[in-house]
This record gives structure tokens, C-alpha cells and sequence, in this order.
């Protein structure tokens, strides 16, 4: 019997879920401690951006159901190295999204350097988008993209959604707000 906790299984990609002990040993700096945990090795490249981990573990504290929804490692699993990462924002339905949408979930995705434009992106999107369908009964999408990062736009596209508003992030600044529904 499987459960939201379980690795998403698609074609090519394990998609799995990083532990608390994984977060705070690669917050910590230590990669070889949170690839052993994690079962899969991981880049130095993961370091270059660890804010989405910090939000990971503030949604958690606030809310410890967070977790399913929460940062899963993108995996090969022939070479058992993570490639990326992807998440859900929160759980659906954040008063942050209340403003351009109701009960939906927002996606972050990032795919390391080297594993780029082969479609590892579409494959996790299309994977968790189908695991909060299936688990969760949730069928609205949303994805935050900056107006300059045109591989991420066109994926987006590709995948049909919608512009339907723009956001000043604290972190990103401007992003384009992009919403999919089922």
C-alpha cells in the first residue's frame, strides 16, 4: 500500500521526498552526510540556492502537514545522483494565492546545470501535478516565473498555463503568476 509520503516513480526520474535530517544537513553544508540519507549523491550546486529549504522548514513549523507537499529531490536513478529539486509552496489553498486564485497550489522546480532542456523539468512537473491530483483531490496549479528566464516560461507554456498576474518577490523580484487547472 503506498502512501503521499512514497517516491514518485515516473519514466526516467524518482522524485523523493528530503527528510528533515536531509534539509539540515545540506543547510549545514554537509552533502555526503544528506546524499547518504537521502540514497543519491548531491551536487555542490544544491548550496547555490538553499532559501527554498529555509521556506520549507517555516511552513513546516507552522504547519506540520506540510510535509508530503514539501521538497522532493529529483533523481536519475541509474546514476543515483539528484539532477534537481521541485516542491509544492505550501498546502492548496495559501491566503498568499487568495488574490489571483482559490484552492490552488503553487509549484517551485529547479533542475541543476548539465541536466537542462532534456525534459527532466516537464517529467517532474507533470509527475506531482498527477500525485496532488491523485492524493489530494488538488486540480489548480500555479507557477511563479521570472519575465527573464525564458526556458522556464516556455515550459510553463508547454504545459498550459496561463498568465494571470504579475508579483514583486522579496527574493526574485518581478515574477510572472501562471496558473494550470486540471
Amino acid at each position: 500500500m503506498h502512501t503521499p509520503l512514497d517516491d514518485i516513480i515516473t519514466r526516467r526520474l524518482i522524485l523523493r521526498l528530503m527528510s528533515n535530517d536531509v534539509v539540515d544537513a545540506c543547510l549545514a553544508g554537509n552533502l555526503r552526510n544528506a546524499g547518504r540519507l537521502l540514497g543519491a549523491s548531491i551536487p555542490n550546486e544544491l548550496l547555490e540556492h538553499t532559501s527554498g529549504f529555509e521556506h520549507g522548514l517555516r511552513e513546516l513549523s507552522a504547519d506540520p502537514d506540510y510535509f508530503p507537499w514539501s521538497a522532493r529531490a529529483v533523481i536519475l536513478p541509474e546514476e543515483q545522483v539528484m539532477i534537481g529539486m521541485i516542491r509544492f509552496h505550501s498546502r492548496p489553498d495559501p491566503e498568499y494565492l487568495r488574490a489571483y486564485t482559490r484552492d490552488a497550489v503553487e509549484l517551485g522546480y529547479w533542475i541543476f546545470k548539465g541536466y537542462q532542456r532534456l525534459g527532466y523539468a516537464t517529467e517532474a512537473i507533470k509527475a506531482m501535478m498527477n500525485w496532488a491530483k491523485t492524493e489530494f483531490g488538488a486540480n489548480k496549479f500555479v507557477a511563479s516565473v521570472s519575465p527573464e528566464n525564458n526556458p522556464s516560461l516556455q515550459l510553463v507554456n508547454s504545459l498550459g498555463f496561463t498568465k494571470i498576474g504579475e508579483a514583486m518577490d522579496e527574493v526574485d523580484g518581478i515574477e510572472y503568476i501562471f496558473l494550470h487547472e486540471e
